[in-house]
């Protein structure tokens, strides 16, 4: 595709999923831009990876999900990555509002955060930064959990046992009752479990895996196809068991695409010149720039990357409405130069992130096979 796929920020986009339930839960609040019919108890699956092309094109693998009813597609937001992406889910806000604008961007110390594990590198590696940037600093907004809680709904997240107060949960999924799971069967359990009993119900639950093999082998393989039938089987059983008077969504954070053309920022002296940091990920790059330097850099970048990406200032990517209304307070996050890898291609970084740059399946861009993620429910009769 020539030109970007520019996220639907306020009308469909995963921002407007969580309003919506909690409006068909009775949630005070404004009119949703998505449409629920009232229910007494909801459940959101977000499936990891989980992208409406990949969807579409493997639906032999996944009958149950493609015999779904589709909101969808929804565009996901910038960068298409997961942090990015269950940050705006949890907030209801675009990325330039809840201020997580990267899989690891220039925090308001100056210093560059890992969104993903909440950390920082330092000589010795990498530090645990929850306690110098507090979760709930860094991403201040209330959550949709929040909101649900406060007007009495009995929430619960289902995530895998080690996201517990992590800094991601912290910052986007606040205002519920952890649960910790190790397996499909107790994802499964612990979202029917959070379904079950009297009044307004709402559980977020959260599988990983499918997101895991599309990076390890590629999406699509052998692999990632059977982890769907996985998935498939996952929220038939879900679906099967959900109390009277209620329903079940199910989402993605993005898809995924096959990369094969690689620019190794951290071997590559050329694309090194005049840069002070490099954010992002493989497919979305922050770069922030020496002072004097962006025109140069900016010039660079789109030489040395040509049409394999779009490269542009980041007030340019501001104002094209990338991350959606920034912040004035957070608009220091945004790189000064913004790339968005396109086709086939990525900007990996070899010494800094070591594994992820050796992985086959990427994502983050602003590509249909990254934005677009499907609204699937399913309700009982």
């Amino acid at each position: 595709m020539n030109v970007p796929v520019l996220p639907d920020y306020g009308h469909r986009s995963l921002a407007e999923v969580l309003p919506a339930i909690l409006s068909a839960l009775g949630v005070p609040g404004g009119p949703p831009a998505l449409a629920f019919e009232p229910v007494r108890a909801a459940a959101l699956l977000l499936v990891d990876g989980l992208g409406t092309e990949l969807l579409r094109e493997h639906a032999a693998d996944a009958p149950f999900l493609a015999s779904l009813p589709d909101a969808g597609p929804l565009t996901v937001g910038f960068p298409s990555s997961t942090s990015i992406s269950l940050t705006s889910l949890g907030t209801g806000l675009p990325p330039g509002a809840h201020g997580m604008v990267g899989i690891s961007f220039r925090a308001d110390d100056g210093e560059l955060l890992d969104t993903l594990r909440w950390t920082t590198q330092g000589a010795d590696g990498a530090i645990d930064m929850r306690e110098l940037l507090p979760p709930e600093q860094v991403q201040a907004a209330p959550t949709a959990l929040e909101r649900a809680a406060a007007a009495g709904v009995a929430v619960t997240v289902v995530s895998k046992q080690e996201f517990g107060g992590s800094g991601l949960t912290r910052a986007a999924l606040r205002g519920g009752d952890f649960r910790g799971t190790y397996a499909l069967g107790d994802l499964a359990a612990e979202i029917i479990a959070g379904l079950t009993g009297a009044g307004r119900r709402l559980c977020y639950g959260y599988h990983a895996d499918l997101d895991l093999l599309g990076h390890l082998h590629g999406p699509g393989t052998l692999a990632w196809r059977l982890q769907l039938s996985e998935v498939d089987r996952l929220v038939a059983l879900i679906a099967e068991h959900l109390p009277s008077d209620a329903a079940l969504v199910v989402t993605g954070d993005h898809g995924m695409v096959a990369v094969d053309r690689i620019f190794d920022a951290d071997t590559d002296p050329v694309l090194q010149e005049g840069v002070l940091l490099l954010g992002g990920d493989a497919r979305s790059r922050h770069v922030y720039v020496r002072p004097g330097a962006t025109e140069d850099v900016l010039a660079t970048w789109r030489s040395v990357l040509g049409d394999n990406a779009w490269v542009v200032p980041g007030d340019q990517a501001v104002a094209e409405g990338w991350f959606g209304q920034v912040m004035p307070q957070l608009r220091g996050r945004i790189g000064d130069v913004v790339a968005a890898a396109r086709g086939t291609a990525a900007v990996t970084r070899s010494v800094a992130e070591p594994i992820i740059s050796r992985l086959p399946g990427q994502h983050g861009s602003l590509s249909v096979e990254e934005q677009l993620v499907p609204l699937l429910v399913a309700r009982t009769s």
